[in-house]
């Protein structure tokens, strides 16, 4: 597990209750995947960022109806049974199983080559289990990395260690989840992809994945946020719903990728041609607020 981190305060805004599913918090109030951005500072390096992301680029959401497009996740009681998990990539940083993964749990991708992600949420202990570059062998499971997360705790994952995700936060908590969507809001950043980032994080974040040390470049962890004055006449459905949350709570830069691709779980109610309206936004619309100090590598 991760070792507990003071983080800082949620903000001028406020706190507000956190997101709930199947009986569990998705990480507390305050935690910082939680917070309310929508009045922080700009980042004075905003115009370098956001440039380099791609001022042209248009949003894109990485999910859909299609169950091959997205990151799906499973649920599992209490009673499911731990299997064992051997690491092929990152084992040093990596919590040691067994997981309670079930044989038929759902891999990113639907068998075609990719990051492989598999992640479960187990009710109850309200632990969340995430792999990558996850493959069933025998009776358990070979992954590249893996970490555990208690969503009743605001601990970070060891200061350098990766996750599942190259920024070393957990991936449920930052998916586009449709029961949410259907309720009508969204009350968490939401994860994003970037072409290259620099070598450093922001905590939440706690890994980097890039041997550049331009600043112009974000680091893992940094926010952005759908300005204020972006006008959402036009927009309507699920896409609005979307949109006003990158408004409050804004992106996070969790691995790199195609710009301003952010990810979601797959799910057969999702309409496609509301979500296509995001490909209307230009990363022009964006700005990266001030998230932290940089924990640069050396």
């Amino acid at each position: 597990m991760g070792i507990a981190v003071a983080l800082p305060d949620a903000g001028a805004a406020g706190t507000a209750p956190p997101p709930h599913e199947y009986g569990c918090p998705i990480l507390p109030a305050g935690n910082q995947l939680n917070r309310d951005i929508s009045h922080a500072p700009v980042d004075p390096n905003s115009p370098s960022y956001i440039a380099s992301v791609g001022l042209g680029a248009h949003l894109h959401p990485d999910f859909g109806s299609n169950p091959a497009y997205g990151i799906p996740y499973a649920v599992v009681g209490s009673h499911q049974a731990k299997v064992p998990i051997t690491f092929t990539e990152y084992g040093g940083e990596s919590d040691p199983g067994p997981y309670p993964i079930p044989a038929a749990a759902p891999v990113e991708g639907a068998g075609q080559p990719g990051d492989r992600h598999v992640l479960v949420l187990q009710r109850g202990s309200c632990r969340l289990y995430e792999m990558y570059s996850a493959a069933r062998t025998g009776a358990g499971w070979d992954a590249g990395s893996g970490a555990v997360f208690n969503l009743r705790s605001n601990a970070l994952r060891p200061a350098g260690w990766t996750s599942a995700d190259a920024a070393g936060l957990p991936i449920l908590p930052l998916l586009a989840r449709y029961p949410e969507v259907r309720a009508g809001r969204i009350d968490h950043a939401l994860r994003v992809t970037v072409p290259r980032t620099q070598r450093g994080y922001i905590r939440p974040a706690t890994h980097f994945a890039s041997s550049s040390s331009d600043p112009r470049l974000p680091p893992m962890g940094l926010r952005l946020r759908l300005k204020a004055g972006f006008s959402l006449a036009g927009f309507q459905g699920q896409a609005l719903i979307v949109l006003r949350a990158l408004k409050r709570y804004g992106l996070v830069v969790a691995d790199n990728g195609s710009p301003w691709f952010v990810t979601g779980a797959p799910d057969p109610r999702w309409k496609d041609e509301d979500l296509d309206q995001l490909k209307r936004v230009p990363g022009s619309a964006f700005q990266a607020v001030l998230s932290g100090s940089i924990v640069r590598g050396h």
